[in-house]
């Protein structure tokens, strides 16, 4: 309520400048022009500062990087000439001499020369272009030292390199071999000093390099400087501006101030009388705005109090008329989860780690629900009701995503058991062995808000309901994690592996119920679950038509492949107590399930 309260103040303040003297109104004018003249020299300070800037980093690119290319390749094809010359001399002593071999080396050779000239000349010539650009700012006095330098390097210090080569290869070609053997580690030595030199200067290159960067960092820091000193200024201004205003307050808001103090003191059935049409009136009608949009806060802050899913709030939201107290009816989807022995296992626990297994075991098994677009209906001491439908899932889809959130579950019944030693703090207890019991059913439900005037709950009703209790009950007959209904795996589509379990009439109803149990999403079946799901389908087509050994030898089978298999194990021992005690000849196969 504070918070909007200081949101129509402010508002009434920033209304309130309408009704200042026309003087003032004067030098509103006359700041606002000095704030566009302030804008427009920043805008050009602006721009000649990024020009510069762009000169810098165009000079960077097109001069200081290319010139340091350069000078590696020199230092490159110092390498490969040294590597040629080397291979001259190994043509030349070769018995017989590889003469095709050595003039082919000995071209490369003079033409990795030519290269090396290349590239000095146009280091030099890029270094000289920095040095004319009179626009950018730079260290020329370094950039002519290294100018000097390369000039000095491919004049003086290649001289002497070539006369000992050309000595080498005058008694190389005199076959002198022992002169060679004893000229070619000056060679080297020579070779080796004058690429110390040149990657002196590649160093040398690249400090100016950076010295060219730290220039362009210190310009863009320049501009920044410039642009948080203009903001300054418009603050400045700005604060004149509101100082200005702020006294202007007429009696005209003296309604207004009024309203406010009774929001204040929470009648939020204020409105005020929209008698003008200035700006006075604009306010009164934006104040009544503001009365009704916290009305309706208020009246979400109320829903929110009664219902828990925030989806569940949404759609009330949005449509007013779910509230109905007389409902509807919807095709629905309904899941009811258990934790499999919860009473007996948590016997031997004390409070505190009862309560840290239950708050994970609810967050583990909740979150795949969530992410399935379920809505959870209640915790019932270890069991989860939740259900899927209109108007939160397309009625297409919600018997599918019950399925896929089923199987989520059920894999993370696995992570419930790891991490139980760790919340209890102690191993080996019967917590360990927990287990899931999930029955899901699709049928149409009664949907509405169903409670008291003071705490209500948006809630399904009906015998989906109570199917959907009874499936998941049934689980301990069947030894299954899932059991879900005829509809449910109708409607769930192509995306699912499942099996037929048994027909069945559960407590509370007489019309017999065909239960199936969901294996795998489409296409992960193992070859085993595969093989014992057909050898079990085969077990209860014999079942329904009495052939008891045809059906045992089946049933047998599917627990070959995969002997913890809990429906075949029931069945295969409901059969041979039929082959004892035969049922009547009007049974139609259906198997009752009292709790």
């Amino acid at each position: 309520m504070d918070i909007s309260n200081s949101l129509i103040l402010r508002n009434i303040r920033k209304f309130s400048g309408s009704m200042i003297q026309q003087s003032i109104r004067r030098r509103i004018v006359a700041i606002v022009a000095g704030l566009i003249v302030l804008m427009m020299a920043s805008s050009v300070l602006s721009m000649v500062m990024v020009g510069r800037l762009g000169n810098l980093l165009d000079e960077l690119t097109a001069s200081y990087n290319p010139a340091n290319e350069h000078l590696t390749r020199i230092h490159t094809l110092s390498l490969e000439r040294a590597l040629a010359l080397r291979r001259m001399v190994i043509a030349k002593m070769q018995e017989p001499p590889d003469q095709i071999g050595y003039k082919l080396r000995k071209q490369l050779y003079d033409a990795k020369g030519a290269e090396v000239d290349r590239e000095a000349q146009a280091a030099r010539e890029l270094i000289n272009a920095i040095i004319a650009d009179t626009n950018t700012v730079s260290d020329n006095a370094a950039l002519a030292r290294i100018e000097s330098r390369i000039q000095s390097l491919m004049s003086d210090g290649r001289s002497l390199l070539k006369q000992e080569t050309a000595e080498l290869l005058s008694l190389l070609d005199a076959r002198d071999f022992g002169g060679v053997r004893e000229r070619l580690p000056r060679v080297d030595a020579l070779r080796d000093e004058l690429d110390q030199r040149i990657d002196g200067l590649r160093k040398e290159m690249l400090e100016v390099s950076h010295g060219a960067i730290a220039t362009i960092r210190k310009e863009q820091s320049r501009a920044v400087l410039i642009s948080a000193i203009a903001t300054l200024l418009a603050a400045v201004l700005g604060l004149i501006f509101a100082n200005l205003v702020s006294g202007g307050i007429v009696r005209s808001l003296k309604r207004l101030l009024e309203g406010t103090r009774a929001v204040e003191a929470g009648h939020l059935d204020q409105s005020i009388d929209v008698t003008t049409r200035d700006e006075i009136g604009e306010l009164a009608a934006a104040f009544n705005r503001m009365v009704v949009q916290l009305r309706d806060n208020q009246r979400v802050r109320e829903t929110f109090g009664k219902y828990i899913d925030p989806r569940v709030v949404e759609g009330l939201i949005d449509r007013p008329n779910l509230t109905a107290a007389e409902g509807q009816r919807r095709l629905m989807t309904v899941m009811f989860c258990d934790l499999r022995g919860f009473t007996s296992l948590s016997e031997g626990l004390v409070p505190q780690g009862l309560v840290r297994i239950m708050n994970r075991y609810f967050s583990l098994m909740s979150e795949p629900i969530r992410t399935n677009r379920g809505i959870i209906d209640k915790y019932v001491g270890d069991g989860i009701m939740a259900y899927w439908g209109p108007p939160f899932v397309d009625e297409a889809d919600h018997a599918r995503f019950a399925c896929l959130g089923a199987l989520e579950m059920i894999e993370r019944i696995e992570t419930l058991r790891r991490e139980i030693p760790d919340l209890l703090g102690v191993r080996g207890t019967p917590m360990e062995k927990c287990d899931l019991r999930i029955g899901v059913a699709t049928g149409e439900a009664l949907v509405g808000s169903i409670g008291s005037d003071i705490m209500m709950s948006y809630t399904v009703m009906g015998d989906v309901v109570n199917l959907a209790s009874r499936l998941e009950g049934a689980n301990k007959v069947y030894g299954t994690r899932n059991l879900v209904s005829e509809k449910t795996i109708a409607a769930a589509g192509s995306a699912l592996e499942f099996r037929e379990i048994d027909r069945i009439i559960v407590a509370g109803q007489t019309r017999p119920e065909v239960v199936f149990e969901v294996l795998g999403r489409n296409g992960e079946l193992t070859p085993e679950r595969l093989a014992s799901r057909d050898f079990y389908r085969e077990g209860l087509a014999a079942y329904h038509e009495r052939r008891w050994d045809d059906a045992l030898r089946a049933l047998k089978a599917s627990l070959e492949v995969i002997p913890d298999d809990g429906p075949s194990s029931a069945l295969l021992a409901r059969i041979e107590s039929l082959k004892t005690n035969p049922p009547s000849d009007d049974w139609d196969g259906s198997w009752r399930i009292e709790k």
